[in-house]
């Protein structure tokens, strides 16, 4: 019994230094590697919300938007043309 309450009291101890270096240390080490990737992901997922958008307005033909879509596929964002540039057929 005493041996199970010396244990639990160790685990105890070594839960709080833990907690009190991690909360010392700078936030930016304590952040996981997929931080970056989960970001990128989100922002491919609003691109694709975006694409749909645009077809589902008319203002992208069915090529534009599979062309965008398969670039997103590879895990390329579209880029955007300038409002006014030389191609006609994107009106954004």
């Amino acid at each position: 019994m005493a041996a199970t309450a010396v244990m639990i009291a160790a685990l105890l101890c070594a839960a709080t230094l833990y907690d009190t270096t991690r909360l010392i240390t700078p936030h930016h080490a304590r952040r996981p590697p997929f931080t970056r990737l989960r970001g990128r992901r989100a922002a491919l997922e609003a691109e694709e919300r975006w694409c749909t958008d645009l077809l589902l307005r008319g203002r992208i033909d069915r090529r534009s938007y599979q062309q965008r879509m398969s670039a997103l596929a590879r895990g390329n964002r579209a880029t955007r043309p300038h409002r006014g540039g030389r191609s006609g057929r994107h009106c954004y």
